[in-house]
């Protein structure tokens, strides 16, 4: 069997990918697609690819003769694309969230289920190294049964709210901070075995960039309930002023507690195991695998995206269901847009929908 060609939408995120396909001996990067021309061109050049292999169009790339499609491009236009993408006989890796609008999520999960294409959401926190190191913690019991979790992800982005420059707004002005909660939840919900059946939110006022629309609510702060009886809090914000980024996780057992520390990704954290400790200990975490090779930090965030990529395609070669496929796809987003929701309501508690069983 021959590579499996990968056409790739969205300079930035689409591409940090391609690097990770374009090094693995299973994958060639194939077609390249976005808007702005420019950019088009000088990613062609880094791929090597021929300019009818660059496209600006996306319904003539989704038809072009690829394997994969890479989905980078803004939340909003993921609904449209990966409907195409599958009904063009593409198996799809798409950027988180899965979707904006609960509508677009159901459409999606209609596609997935009516096409024999694998759809695997690009959740790169669920493979940091330390959410896999907790993994085999959670697994063996260290903690006992967790009862209460915490995520908090601030990461400071006004200019891809606003340009202050040209005062011109940018795609992620109407995305509401919780929306983006799967940073926060995938990872939680990984490690929980477990999927949220109700939720409340607060948070609505904007001071730092106002008049600008949902993206610029100062924060938003959640509670999830899980199937399991379990309490999930998210604290989100895009504007927040916080140097370096946050992304904090802190699991609470019966037995124990497992968390990260306060400066993005690598940092100390602790843990304690009742029974095998007398206090908590510090442990060093970080988002690269040391045993990885160096390849496998082509796409950022670590080493998390070169294990996605590796997962995906096996779940290809074997015909499995990927790692996170469309159910989970959709516990980790369709919180987030009922949490929205709850908060413009007054802070009441919503259902949240499971979708894609």
């Amino acid at each position: 069997m021959g590579k499996f060609k990968v056409g790739l939408v969205g300079i930035g995120r689409g591409t940090a990918y391609g690097h990770i396909f374009a090094n693995n001996p299973k994958t060639e990067v194939t077609a390249l697609c976005d808007i702005n021309e420019e950019s088009l061109a000088a990613s062609g050049k880094s791929f090597e690819l021929h300019d009818n292999q660059l496209f600006s169009s996306y319904d003539d790339f989704i038809n072009a003769d690829f394997d994969i499609a890479v989905i980078g491009t803004p939340i909003p236009d993921h609904t449209e694309q990966v409907i195409k993408a599958l009904e063009s006989k593409k198996h799809v890796l798409c950027e988180v969230t899965a979707a904006n609008t609960i509508e677009g999520c159901q459409q999606i999960v209609d596609a997935v289920k009516k096409s024999d294409r694998k759809y695997m959401l690009a959740e790169n926190c669920n493979y940091m190294h330390f959410v896999m190191q907790w993994k085999k913690m959670v697994d063996e019991g260290k903690i006992g049964k967790i009862v209460y979790a915490e995520a908090e992800y601030v990461h400071e982005i006004r200019g891809r709210v606003l340009d202050s420059s040209t005062n011109e707004k940018k795609w992620r002005a109407e995305r509401a901070p919780i929306h983006y909660c799967s940073h926060s939840l995938g990872p939680i919900l990984h490690l929980m075995d477990d999927y949220i059946v109700r939720g409340t939110c607060m948070g609505k006022d904007v001071n730092i960039i106002p008049n600008v629309g949902v993206g610029a609510i100062d924060y938003q702060v959640a509670l999830f309930e899980t199937s399991k009886g379990a309490v999930i809090k998210v604290l989100r914000s895009s504007v927040l002023s916080r140097k370096p980024p946050l992304c904090h996780y802190e699991l609470y057992g019966t037995k124990g507690f497992i968390e990260n520390g306060y400066d993005s990704y690598d940092n100390e954290g602790r843990t304690y195991f009742e029974g095998e400790d007398e206090t908590s200990k510090p442990q060093v975490w970080t988002s690269s695998d040391p045993d990885a090779p160096e390849a496998a930090r082509l796409g950022g965030h670590g080493t998390s995206e070169f294990y996605i990529v590796r997962d995906f395609i096996e779940s290809i070669e074997n015909d499995t269901t990927p790692p996170i496929d469309i159910v989970k796809a959709m516990d980790m987003t369709v919180p987030g847009i009922i949490a929205h929701e709850a908060a413009m309501k007054g802070n009441v508690w919503l259902d949240v929908p499971r979708l894609g069983l």
